[in-house]
């Protein structure tokens, strides 16, 4: 399944030159991964409540074309792997059909500060959501 998440950028999200600020970016792949958890019925209050945390390890983010002030951008999100321990999120970002940054996210599960892997019960509606090729 790919999830798409749609915003436009606001000015406090700007740099000088009227660009998305680069640390922005991370703010709205966060938000778009979020709705994602939400409209899974996995919210991360939800997660929260269950004792289970989601701690991103890996950020690997490309900035392809920058992105103005104003501009409606398209978050499309996706996880590519996982198991009941970790997952590798992608998330590509575009204005009017452009890609304009992509990002890849890894994370572990955790309780307590500590790595644990999910709940079968949890790992199932992930699991749901795997989608190993990009068929945008």
């Amino acid at each position: 399944m790919i999830h798409v998440y749609r915003r436009r950028v606001f000015g406090y999200e700007c740099d000088i030159y009227g660009h998305l600020n680069n640390a922005n970016y991370l703010h709205l792949y966060e938000e778009a991964r979020s709705v994602f958890l939400e409209d899974i019925d996995l919210p991360v209050r939800k997660l929260m409540s269950m004792g289970i945390a989601i701690y991103v390890t890996k950020v690997n983010l490309e900035f392809i074309k920058g992105i103005l002030l104003e501009s409606e951008v398209v978050i499309k999100s996706w996880v590519v792997s996982g198991s009941r321990l970790r997952g590798l999120w992608q998330q590509e970002m575009f204005v009017a059909d452009e890609l304009c940054s992509r990002i890849t996210i890894e994370g572990v599960y955790a309780s307590n500060g500590k790595p644990r892997r999910l709940p079968p019960e949890v790992w199932v509606v992930f699991e749901k959501y795997i989608n190993k090729q990009r068929d945008l």
